[in-house]
């Protein structure tokens, strides 16, 4: 086969292809000739001295002639020429005529029209894959290699015209905080001054993120070092690049400006997966200004185009080949740009799409990336300022600039801000789905961010300053949240190149394991600092004969009944010795459930037991003492209940069918009203298992693949015929525990508890998944007899079924962070996840655009999207292994959506924590409190001798909210009023309040 069928076989062609496909849509045939063509393009070229340029092209060299009525204009042979014409300033009527060597060929009428005078910003990086082309190891050492070309490039450059000195910007700026700390001093001292002449660029990201896979503070987190590098190097950072991914949360605008950042530079790659065009892209100017609830916002400029060029664009049109080309393709490029919606065709890239109804750029400035070369993680390159140089000597229009990214926006910003439109809202990811192509790993990282805010707060409030060791575990997952997950042909298992698929994802998946340990680690060692200061306080009360005592702490803003799990080790009190529980505030003894950890079961383990209690009304950011006394016998043995399948508290019944394989019924006691939507397709938590007709190892298949209905939907199975293996009541509440046998599993385990005294049922998941390269989906279906979601959890922000959006995001799917809830007049419904972000509202749609339904449209209904395998490159191509996710379920009347949905999820994401103490604290404390219900608490900090309160905002409005801190003496910015201050909060915005206690 020759490379040509091969091209036209595949449907892919090459850049030739591609640059011809321009070339034909920017120019028209204005002679044909016994087979002879000849085309013509208007281009917005200018001379210095006043002329503009007519391109024609013939498919054999001709001598071409522009004439009006009196004389003749210009003249040229060849087969492509630029005839230069007086500038105009109205249409107006020529003659081309076309000779050979026998005489004139043909004549024909060219209308040459007035033409826009571009600033293009040609803005040089290299984009940022940790991994991808090569080990990740490899990828950074190489960007490290990069910043010592852009530095030699700069000085060899420096006595050019400004426009065409080479300037870098550094994409993703953790190569640069790498090369800081690697390079000597000199040239640290070299890269700075570069750096302050705004010749090298570091821009504000970190690296490339999958920004709804973040928590809000790891976003923050990850910017922090733009402060550092002001007051070490001396250079601001008030631009960020977005490359690649093809969205970001609303989050991030607020994550921004607080650290100084303007602008934004998004460069989206939508590798045939993603139709923003067809849900309002097409309204999506370029460039704009995005603006969160807060009202922060910057400026963003977004590389626009629905069919994968994104960061590419600039190599495309030659600037990193040679002056002829892109002399050749840049003007043609710009003429598509001010005439039609898209500069290329829907089929110019290999995949087939409707054409966007969109208006043509209207602005005569224009942000254009180029890398070295066409590939991810290309180094610099001199070439395009190379061609800047010459381009500018020869034309005056366009004028080239090779700019840092700031650049362009400083432009626009003094020029057009009050022109450009305004976008509010979530810009939702279209790649988001991949997140579920990791899920195991995934849902470690996701455990590691809420243990990690409870760490820095244990740690804070035992007078320890872990901020360094903090920082270090939220930067590992941060690392798993970049958006590389693994090679370009991630099935294969080579040592170097695209084909690194194995080792890339052992990394990867390890850096997500290695976060979950530092986590729990710093989680483990806060809890006994926090005992041993609550132990060395002491206290008027004592603990009286008591045997031992627990500080039972809650990490959550609100006051809560809850279920706490703490471990008596055997050397403290004997695993003979029957207690009980007396909680200190009241003297009240509590019920509690005992699990033995038994030296001959568990040898390799602290021996002891597991106490379990539930413990009313312990305040947010404080604890309740429970004190071990000795008790008059053991703690009492479970009670088998009935195999009907039912458990219940004093909140809910809950019925699970046995036969069908999911819950029939969540009965609410109090409002006397079922959860369950009985009538909808799938039951409430059943398992179902996607297969689709679609082959894997084939390397960007899916830009290759449409599905506008459900033929690629190969099989889809239910879990059924569970086998009940447990079901009982303890001192604390019911438990239920079914196993079933279903597709894309070995087993599939499924826990459901109530707890006395907690208005929640809890359900857990356990899978052991069998491993497959086939494309796949595992869903979790939870259908509520309630009507349309009306608010959900983003990141930095709240979504809702009328929340604004950013035009042309993903609406077959939202990457939440915990909860979703239900409102109508008489009940809210709140549903929370802690490991599975991924949710489908209503309906599961097929994984391939545009991403049809292929389930009636039930309102209430919410698909949990556990796991996937459908990408073809960069994320896994396969995933095995046992798997858990949890959720929660809770209602109540007269609670706001919001204000329940952090409730429900702050059981799963903030549990209880039982510190081991000794004798002497008080009965109970409250640390920090906050007085108004939309306001939440985060977490607890050190900055020196400050104590930091970390405060995030659920309100669609700005609100005012008293923070007390007993002891509080001074605040930042702030006056202290009886240990409180005031704190005003944007909408769904944050806030830090500094203070100092006594």
């Amino acid at each position: 086969m020759t490379s040509r069928l091969l091209q036209q076989s595949l449907g892919s062609p090459d850049y030739d292809g591609i640059r011809q496909a321009l070339r034909d849509d920017t120019s028209t045939p204005v002679i044909s000739v016994r087979g002879l063509e000849v085309r013509v393009s208007v281009l917005p070229l200018f001379t210095h001295d006043g002329r503009q340029a007519v391109r024609v092209s013939s498919t054999r060299p001709l001598t071409h002639t522009l004439a009006d009525a009196e004389n003749e204009l210009d003249s040229a042979s060849g087969g492509d020429v630029t005839l230069l014409v007086p500038e105009v300033d109205a249409p107006r009527e020529l003659t081309l005529e076309c000779r050979d060597d026998a005489g004139v060929v043909g004549s024909a009428q060219v209308t040459v029209t007035p033409q826009r005078k571009w600033s293009v910003f040609v803005v040089h990086h290299s984009h940022l894959d940790i991994g991808y082309t090569d080990p990740q190891g490899t990828v950074l050492r190489h960007h490290l290699d990069y910043l010592d070309a852009a530095l030699r490039l700069a000085e060899e450059t420096s006595s050019w015209p400004d426009d065409a000195k080479f300037r870098w910007s550094v994409e993703s700026s953790m190569p640069a905080l790498k090369w800081l700390d690697a390079r000597p001093p000199e040239l640290v001292e070299q890269f700075a001054a570069r750096a302050r002449e705004g010749v090298i660029e570091v821009t504000a990201l970190p690296f490339q993120l999958h920004t709804e896979a973040c928590s809000t503070e790891e976003l923050h987190r990850q910017l922090r070092f733009t402060s550092q590098l002001k007051d070490r190097y001396g250079f601001a950072t008030t631009s960020a690049m977005h490359t690649d991914v093809p969205g970001a949360v609303v989050g991030l605008v607020d994550a921004l400006s607080a650290h100084g950042v303007r602008y934004l530079a998004a460069a989206h790659n939508w590798a045939g997966r993603s139709v923003p065009y067809l849900h309002g892209g097409d309204k999506l100017t370029r460039p704009f200004r995005w603006r969160a609830p807060s009202g922060n916002e910057v400026v963003v400029w977004f590389t626009d185009t629905p069919h994968g060029m994104a960061y590419m664009e600039g190599n495309t049109v030659g600037l990193t080949d040679s002056f002829e080309l892109a002399d050749d393709l840049l003007p043609r490029y710009l003429s598509a740009l001010a005439t039609r919606g898209y500069p290329y065709g829907p089929g110019t890239f290999g995949w087939q799409g409707p054409d966007a109804p969109k208006e043509p750029y209207e602005l005569d400035v224009l942000h254009l990336r180029v890398q070295g070369a066409h590939a991810d993680n290309a180094g610099p390159s001199i070439v395009p300022a190379s061609i800047a140089r010459r381009w500018n000597e020869q034309w005056a229009y366009p004028r080239l600039r090779s700019a840092a990214n700031k650049d362009f926006f400083e432009h626009v910003e003094e020029r057009y801000l009050d022109r450009l439109a305004v976008h509010e809202g979530d810009w939702t990811d279209w790649w988001a789905d991949g997140l579920g192509s990791g899920a195991r790993p995934l849902g470690y990282v996701r455990r590691a961010q809420s243990a990690l805010r409870a760490a820095e707060t244990l740690h804070t409030l035992a007078g320890e300053d872990a901020t360094e060791e903090i920082d270090a575990a939220y930067d590992k997952v941060a690392l798993f949240n970049e958006h590389t997950w693994g090679a370009a042909n991630p099935w294969e298992d080579a040592e170097e190149a695209g084909d690194s698929g194995g080792l890339q994802w052992t990394r990867k998946s390890s850096g997500a394991y290695q976060a979950q340990d530092d986590a729990s680690d710093l989680l483990h060692a806060a809890t006994r600092r926090f005992a041993a200061a609550l132990t060395r306080a002491g206290g008027e009360e004592g603990t009286g004969g008591a045997l031992a005592a627990f500080a039972v702490f809650n990490p959550g803003t609100r006051a809560r009944t809850d279920v706490v799990r703490a471990f008596l080790p055997r050397d403290v009190v004997g695993v003979d010795v029957p207690i009980e529980l007396v909680d200190a505030r009241t003297g009240r003894t509590l019920p509690h459930h005992e699990e033995l950890v038994d030296p001959v079961d568990w040898p390799t383990r602290p021996i002891g037991r597991h106490v379990h209690a539930v413990v009313e009304d312990i305040p947010g950011y404080g604890y309740a003492r429970l004190d071990v006394v000795p008790g008059q016998t053991q703690a009492p043995e479970p009670v088998e209940l009935g195999p009907d399948g039912v458990i219940e508290n004093e909140f809910y019944r809950v019925a699970y069918d046995v036969r069908e394989g999911y819950v029939s019924s969540i009965f609410d006691k109090r409002a006397g009203r079922e959860l369950v939507n009985g009538e909808a397709a799938a039951g409430f938590g059943q398992y179902v298992y996607d297969q689709y007709a679609t082959a894997p190892h084939f390397n960007h298949m899916s830009g290759h693949v449409g599905a506008h209905d459900r033929t690629l939907l190969g099989d889809r199975a239910v879990g059924r015929n569970a086998v009940i293996t447990e079901v009982q009541r303890t001192a604390v509440g019911e438990k239920l525990v079914v196993e079933l046998r279903a597709k894309g599993v070995d087993w599939l385990r499924t826990t459901i508890e109530v707890h006395n005294g907690v208005p929640r049922v809890d359900l857990t998941y356990q899978l052991a998944k069998q491993g497959t390269s086939s494309k796949e989906a595992v869903f979790l279906a939870f259908p509520f007899a309630a009507g349309q979601a009306t608010a959900w959890e983003l990141t930095g922000g709240v979504g809702g079924p009328d929340v604004p959006r950013v035009p042309g995001s993903a609406e077959y799917m939202l990457p939440i962070r915990h909860w979703i809830a239900f409102e109508d007049s008489e009940l809210t419904i709140a549903w929370a996840t802690l490991e599975a972000p991924l949710v489908q509202l209503g309906t599961i749609h097929m994984p391939y655009a545009p991403f049809p339904p292929t389930l009636d449209q039930e309102d209430g209904t919410v698909y949990s999207w556990a796991l996937n395998n459908i990408w073809d490159t960069n994320f896994p191509a396969q995933q095995q292994g046992e798997t858990t996710f949890r959720y929660a379920v809770t209602s109540e009347a007269g609670t706001g959506d919001r204000r329940l949905g952090a409730a429900v999820a702050s059981g799963l994401t903030e549990p209880f924590v039982g510190a081991l103490i000794g004798d002497g604290p008080a009965a109970g404390r409250t640390y920090v409190s906050v007085d108004h219900p939309d306001v939440l608490v985060t977490s607890l900090g050190r900055s020196g001798d400050e104590r930091v309160v970390r405060l995030q905002s659920l309100a669609a409005e700005p609100v005012e909210a008293t923070v007390t801190l007993p002891g509080l003496s001074s605040a930042r910015g702030l006056d202290v009023v009886d240990e409180s201050v005031k704190v005003r909060l944007p909408a769904c915005g944050v806030a830090v309040v500094r203070g100092t206690c006594a």
